[in-house]
């Protein structure tokens, strides 16, 4: 008697179905918000060179994604204080891309030693390799989140550009017929890696100050507000050893105007200290979502975000359409700063989630990192644990120090 092997049968589809579910359980698990748990994202490309047709494929990116994504509902359920719909169609959009490049770019698993042009383990190999760049750039790269590189940092700690490459070729290979080597060189960097974990490194006379102000943050304006701002940063680097600088979250300053940077010189005349702070510059066009520096001798914009966060800051069709407003997105601009002598790579928000802003950044050779973010729209979400989870790993992947500051 003869059996149907093929994927309509019963014993073949309860194995897609399975696949199907590591996929998710693979997302789930290294998206948490736990740095030591990314490089369980590296079995992903496993999963889905093993789908047995572009459709499974499909799935397996689906479920991977949104998984790893779980926290967009709710969070944009927060933001809006609507309810979890608009969240859950946004969820789904964002998935599309991720989706249809995985999709496309699979090609049919090799059977045993069979010849034939299709999935080859070089052929397949190079389709994953495109889509590791695909992700992690623009357009696709724009919503290229929980890319499995991220792990780099946790598996080669200092390995720098050594370890980004390291990783892919790791990558690649579990996309192969070797993928049980793959499998094994991750386990064992993984124990080594966990065992010998330290904690990041801090920069003498740099500070954060975190916030709790909710979704308040920077909707006041008022001189009661700032002068009280304005107390607690300086409480904070009076109770540190050498504190220069001060780092507020995103959004702390509210809108950034002449008469808000009069303010906190004044309020700094006489001090040393330099304030990094989140604010907004608005023209009639729209805005730029900024990191400014104050200090009693200047005032000046630092840093333009490059990546605000698609559809609630960054609108592009507002402009196409000629309605104007939204949020610039500098895309490559500013990749580092200076600040108190230091070469800084800067991160707000949402560029901690994706991979082109600190990779960009890295090819300067900055010597800190400095994430902020504004949070309160997160609550009963992982997102933030998830943002830091990534700086945490960028940093100790380049051996850098970090400051991150966040309103909750």
């Amino acid at each position: 008697m003869s059996y149907d092997r093929g994927e309509n049968h019963p014993l073949n589809s309860r194995k897609f179905i399975l696949l199907i579910i590591a996929s998710i359980a693979c997302g789930w698990i290294a998206w948490t918000g736990e740095v030591l748990l990314l490089p369980a994202a590296m079995i992903f490309p496993l999963l889905w060179a093993m789908a047995p047709s572009r459709y499974y494929a499909a799935l397996v990116a689906a479920g991977y994604f949104l998984a790893a994504s779980r926290g967009l509902p709710q969070g944009v359920a927060n933001f809006y204080a609507a309810n979890l719909w608009p969240g859950l169609a946004l969820w789904v959009m964002a998935s599309a891309s991720f989706v249809i490049v995985h999709a496309v770019f699979w090609t049919k698993p090799r059977c045993g030693n069979t010849p034939g042009k299709e999935g080859t383990d070089a052929a397949r190999g190079l389709r994953y390799l495109a889509v590791m760049m695909l992700m992690a750039l623009p357009p696709f790269g724009i919503t290229g989140w929980a890319h499995p590189l991220t792990a780099a940092g946790v598996l080669f700690p200092s390995w720098r550009w050594w370890g980004v490459g390291a990783t892919a070729i790791l990558l690649v290979v579990m996309t192969g017929r070797r993928w049980q080597i793959a499998v094994a060189v991750l386990g064992g960097l993984y124990v080594w890696s966990a065992t010998n974990w330290t904690p990041l490194k801090l920069t003498p006379g740099w500070i954060s100050v975190d916030l709790k102000q909710g979704a308040e943050l920077g909707r006041n304006g008022s001189l009661q507000y700032h002068r009280d701002l304005i107390t607690r940063v300086r409480k904070a680097a009076e109770s540190g050893n050498d504190v220069r600088v001060a780092v507020l979250p995103e959004s702390a300053l509210g809108f950034w105007t002449p008469a808000t940077a009069r303010v906190w010189q004044e309020a700094l005349r006489g001090s040393d200290l330099i304030v990094v702070a989140g604010a907004a510059v608005i023209d009639a066009r729209g805005y730029d979502n900024v990191m400014v520096a104050i200090s009693a001798d200047a005032a000046k914009v630092l840093y333009r975000e490059r990546m605000p966060v698609p559809g609630s800051m960054w609108q592009p069709w507002l402009r196409w359409t000629g309605k104007g407003g939204g949020a610039r997105a500098d895309f490559f601009g500013n990749p580092v700063v200076e600040a108190d002598g230091f070469k800084v790579a800067p991160l707000i928000c949402y560029e901690q989630l994706i991979l082109w802003p600190v990779l960009q950044s890295m090819l300067y050779s900055p010597e800190l990192i400095v994430a902020v973010g504004n949070g309160w729209w997160t609550e009963n979400t992982s997102i933030i644990g998830i943002q830091k989870a990534g700086v945490t790993a960028w940093a100790r992947l380049f051996n850098l120090p970090v400051v991150m500051a966040f309103n909750t």
